[in-house]
């Protein structure tokens, strides 16, 4: 995959890519991203729901509002964040739904393989300071593959670029990590670390 100087043509190319769907994978709908390139934080989320395909916009559905309720909690509106943080996801299409109806299909590992440059060029050239990695596949980017939720939601990390890694869990109604009370705890721990990082770094 080529370089890309800046964030414009990286878009342009992006929107115009067909390698999953050469690869024989189903993809329901066009690359779906948002942000300036002066973002200072990114959020990453594991692909585009079926709410966001019509809406081609990041986190449009139920999830998105229950995102937007924790960041609200944590200091951001939702116009402001959207208007001034990242918002893409570790596969950029919509997967479509699961063979059984229930659900969105979870992308397969070469799918994720096949997008990872892209996630990779966003990151290089908005270069955030705070990544806010959302549910599984996007904390497996940043951490060990066999790393489990519980382990990491409620705590932060700084990277070997010095950026701050804050995972949350997929913020989906049907998520059962979420029916622990444990879990609620640590999406709140979360939640108090983002809040500091965007008073301390000025977000």
């Amino acid at each position: 995959m080529a370089e890309y100087t800046d964030l414009e043509s990286l878009h342009a190319a992006l929107s115009k890519c067909r390698l999953c769907a050469e690869a024989g994978y189903r993809i329901e709908s066009r690359p779906i991203f948002s942000g300036p390139p002066s973002a200072r934080l990114m959020v990453i989320g594991q692909a585009p729901g079926e709410a966001e395909a019509p809406a081609g916009q990041p986190f449009s559905g139920d999830a998105g509002r229950r995102l937007f309720r924790w960041l609200e909690r944590a200091g951001w509106d939702e116009e402001t964040f959207r208007a001034t943080c990242y918002i893409t996801s570790v596969t950029k299409c919509f997967p479509g739904r699961r063979p059984t109806g229930e659900g969105d299909r979870v992308p397969t590992a070469a799918e994720r393989r096949l997008c990872r440059p892209w996630l990779e060029g966003e990151l290089s050239l908005v270069r955030p300071e705070v990544i806010v990695p959302v549910g599984r596949l996007a904390v497996q980017v940043f951490y060990p593959p066999e790393t489990r939720l519980a382990d990491v939601v409620g705590s932060s990390i700084v990277d070997e670029q010095g950026r701050h890694i804050v995972p949350l869990p997929h913020p989906s109604g049907a998520s059962r990590w979420l029916n622990d009370r444990r879990n609620v705890g640590r999406v709140e721990q979360a939640i108090l670390i983002l809040r500091r990082l965007r008073l301390e770094l000025g977000l």
